[in-house]
């Protein structure tokens, strides 16, 4: 298979996965609220006890899948799964929750844009770890306030969602080793 060709593979299957962590999210907070089943979606590996909106770990997965669009497809790609997740948002979620998830989403974008463009070239989990966290707290902030009206939650929010970024270090450093060895450019 050539580069061109796994690069588009690869980035389908990034974009496939943060347009579908999106409303996937969604469902989780409209279904099961911030209630925390025991071993469920609301308890954080890294700060037992704290209670957090379920869906939050998915949202931390969606943070990175964005990084992934952003390197293989481009900036407007990530854009467009914001946008078709927010569509698919509002067959699980109530018109406030997908509001808010969709005003979250896309300013925390714009700032991990900002963040991880310029950053991307000098290494990928560098990038990755740097945007991803400007972009959780953007992101928790602007959801909280919207589809809650406070930010009781944030701690737990920002814990949760680099738990997930933490967890994606060593892929996303095995993605850029594997990069570098067969020369897979980076989209701009």
């Amino acid at each position: 298979m050539n580069l061109e060709a796994r690069r588009t593979i690869e980035g389908l299957a990034a974009f496939a996965g943060f347009t579908g962590c999106i409303p996937a999210a969604n469902w989780l907070v409209s279904n099961l609220g911030t209630v925390c089943v025991p071993g469920g979606p609301c308890l954080i590996p890294v700060a037992p006890g704290l209670a957090a909106p379920s869906g939050v770990l998915i949202v931390g997965l969606a943070l990175v899948l964005r990084d992934l669009v952003q390197r293989r497809l481009g900036r407007s790609w990530a854009l467009a799964a914001i946008g078709l997740g927010a569509i698919l948002s509002a067959v699980f979620a109530p018109p406030t929750l997908v509001l808010a998830s969709t005003a979250a989403f896309l300013l925390s974008e714009l700032a991990d844009q900002a963040v991880y463009t310029p950053l991307q070239q000098r290494g990928l989990v560098l990038a990755v770890v740097a945007s991803s966290v400007v972009g959780l707290v953007i992101d928790s902030i602007v959801f909280l306030a919207l589809a809650f009206g406070s930010l009781e939650f944030l701690l737990p929010q920002i814990l949760g969602k680099a738990w997930m970024v933490v967890l994606s270090i060593p892929v996303m450093s095995w993605l850029r080793q594997r990069d570098e060895r067969i020369r897979m450019p980076v989209q701009t």
